[in-house]
C-alpha cells in the first residue's frame, strides 16, 4: 500500500468540500427555518407513506404520457431468442452500473483497486461481476487441475502428517455456504487525508458481499492432525506473484467460522476473486482473505509477514505503528442519497444504506438528517445476519433546504460508531487503514449531493 500512502499527498484536497463548526451552523440553521414546515410533513408521511410513492407514481399518466397511451414496439412483435453465449448478461440500459477504478491511486495496472458501485445496488449481496477487486500483482486465470492446497507444519510438532489437496478432493469434503462481507483495511482511506472523492462507490466501495461456499479450515487442519495447544495461528499464503501471506489466530479458525471456498454466489469463484480457492476470515480485513489460495502453515506465533508489519499497519499520533488490527469495526453508509446523485424535487424520499461489523450482526442504525444533532432509528430490512452486510432504510421529506445527511451504526456487542472528531482524537489524522467514521453527506438545495466532512 506504499503508492496509496504517496496518492495521499499528490491527491488535491477539496477545502471546500470541508464544513467548520459555523458552517454546520449555518446549513442548520437554513434547514432549521422550514422545521416547523418539516415536522407537520412528516406526521403526515407517517399516515400516506406507503401511498406517496404510488401518488407520485401516477403523475405522468395523468398528464397523457405516450408511454403508457400508445403500445410500444415490445409489446407488438416478437423477441428474441434464449440467449446463445451461454451467460447471462445485465441491461444494456444498465452499462453504467460497473466497478470502477480509482485514476492515480496506484501505479501499475497489475497493482490495482476496483470500487463496487454500493449506490446502484438494492440488498446486501454484490452481484459476482460488480465485486471490487484489489491485486498486488494482477490476477491470475487459474488451471483447477493444477491447483494444489498444502498443510503443513512450521515443524515437525506441530501436526502428524502434511496434507496436499486437490481441487476435487476438497470439493467432495462436507461443504458450509454464508453470506459475509469482506472489506479492505483501506476503505474509506483517503477520507483521513481531507481528500473528498466524488462518491460513495469511491468513499466506501472498497467493500462487497456475497455467499461463499466451502470447507472449513478446521476439518483440513484435523484431518492433518494439527497441535491445537502449540499451533496458535497459520500463515496463509497464495499463489499470485506477489506470494500474498498473512498471519490468522487459531481461535478464528476453532470458531468453524474460517473456511476455504471455491464457490460465490452459487458458482465457481471468478478468476478476479481468487479462482479456484481463496481463504474467507469474517469480520477481518480483506487483505486475510487470501486469494489462489496455496498453502497453511501452522505455527505458535504470528509471522510478521510484509503486509502485517509493513503494510495495513496504522499509523498512532505517537508515530507507534498499530498491527494486526483485523478486525473491521462496526461501520455504516447512507448510499441514497448520495455523493454525485440529485434529488430532482422536494418530497418524499426514502433514505437507505448498508450496515456491518466485524465482531457481530449490527443491532441499530441511527439516520441523522441535521448533521447529527438529531438522530432516528432507521428500519433493518431481513435478514441480519453475523459479520454480513445489513440494509437499512427511514422515510424522509425533503423540504429543498440544505440538508446534512449521516447514519450511525451500533452492533450487538453495543460498539457504536464513532463520529470523525471522535475517532481522529484517538487514532489521529496520519493513517490510511481502518477508518470507520461516521460519513456526511450534504444535499444542496438544487438537490446535487456532495461528500463533505463535519468537524
Amino acid at each position: 500500500m506504499d503508492s496509496e500512502l504517496q496518492m495521499m499527498g499528490r491527491l488535491l484536497k477539496a477545502p471546500e468540500n470541508f464544513l467548520d463548526a459555523k458552517a454546520v451552523q449555518q446549513v442548520v440553521a437554513e434547514a432549521k427555518a422550514g422545521r416547523r414546515d418539516f415536522i407537520r410533513q412528516a406526521f403526515l408521511a407517517a399516515g400516506t407513506a406507503a401511498a406517496a410513492p404510488m401518488a407520485l407514481a401516477g403523475n405522468s399518466a395523468v398528464a397523457g404520457d405516450p408511454n403508457i397511451l400508445e403500445l410500444p414496439a415490445h409489446s407488438r412483435g416478437l423477441g428474441q431468442s434464449v440467449a446463445t453465449d451461454g451467460y447471462g448478461k445485465p441491461s444494456s440500459f444498465e452499462a453504467n452500473v460497473q466497478r470502477r477504478p480509482s485514476p492515480g491511486l496506484t501505479q501499475t495496472p497489475q497493482s490495482s483497486v476496483s470500487f463496487a458501485p454500493l449506490q446502484s445496488l438494492f440488498g446486501i449481496v454484490t452481484p459476482s461481476g460488480l465485486h471490487f477487486e484489489r491485486h498486488h500483482q494482477g490476477w491470475w486465470d487459474i488451471d483447477p487441475t493444477k491447483h494444489r492446497l498444502m498443510i503443513n507444519g512450521s515443524d515437525d510438532k506441530m501436526l502428524k502428517k502434511a496434507l496436499v489437496f486437490t481441487m476435487d478432493e476438497l470439493m467432495r469434503l462436507p461443504a458450509v455456504s454464508r453470506f459475509h462481507f469482506i472489506e479492505c483495511g483501506a476503505n474509506t482511506g483517503m477520507e483521513w487525508g481531507n481528500v473528498a472523492v466524488p462518491s460513495c462507490q469511491y468513499t466506501h466501495g472498497m467493500l462487497s458481499c456475497s455467499e461463499f461456499t466451502g470447507v472449513p479450515l478446521k476439518i483440513l487442519l484435523d484431518m492433518a492432525g494439527v497441535d491445537y495447544k502449540r499451533g496458535r495461528f497459520v500463515l496463509a499464503e497464495g499463489a499470485d506473484g506477489s506470494s500474498m501471506t498473512r498471519t490468522v489466530p487459531m481461535e478464528l479458525i476453532e470458531s468453524g467460522e474460517v473456511f476455504v471456498a471455491y464457490g460465490q454466489n452459487g458458482e465457481m469463484l471468478r478468476p478476479e476473486n481468487g479462482y479456484p480457492l481463496r481463504l474467507v476470515v469474517p469480520g477481518v480485513q480483506g487483505v486475510s482473505w487470501v486469494k489462489y489460495l496455496r498453502r497453511i502453515e501452522v505455527g505458535d506465533q504470528p509471522y510478521g509477514s510484509k503486509d502485517e508489519t509493513l503494510h495495513y499497519v496504522d499509523l498512532m499520533p505517537g508515530g507507534l505503528h498499530r498491527q494486526y488490527s483485523s478486525i473491521q469495526e462496526c461501520k455504516s453508509v447512507v448510499t441514497t442519497p448520495s455523493g454525485g446523485q440529485v434529488l430532482l424535487d422536494k418530497g418524499f424520499f426514502s433514505i437507505s444504506g448498508l450496515a456491518w461489523s466485524g465482531r457481530g450482526k449490527v443491532k441499530k442504525v441511527d439516520v441523522s438528517v441535521d448533521g447529527g444533532r438529531n438522530w432516528r432509528s432507521a428500519r433493518l430490512e431481513t435478514p441480519v445476519l453475523s459479520k454480513c452486510l445489513t440494509r437499512f432504510n427511514i422515510d424522509w421529506i425533503w423540504d429543498g433546504k440544505p440538508t446534512l445527511i449521516q447514519s450511525r451504526a451500533v452492533d450487538d456487542t453495543g460498539y457504536v460508531q464513532p463520529s470523525k472528531k471522535q475517532l481522529r482524537a484517538v487514532r489521529g489524522t496520519r493513517s490510511i487503514y481502518h477508518n470507520n467514521s461516521v460519513q456526511t453527506w450534504l444535499v444542496q438545495e438544487n438537490g446535487e449531493v456532495k461528500n463533505v466532512q463535519v468537524s
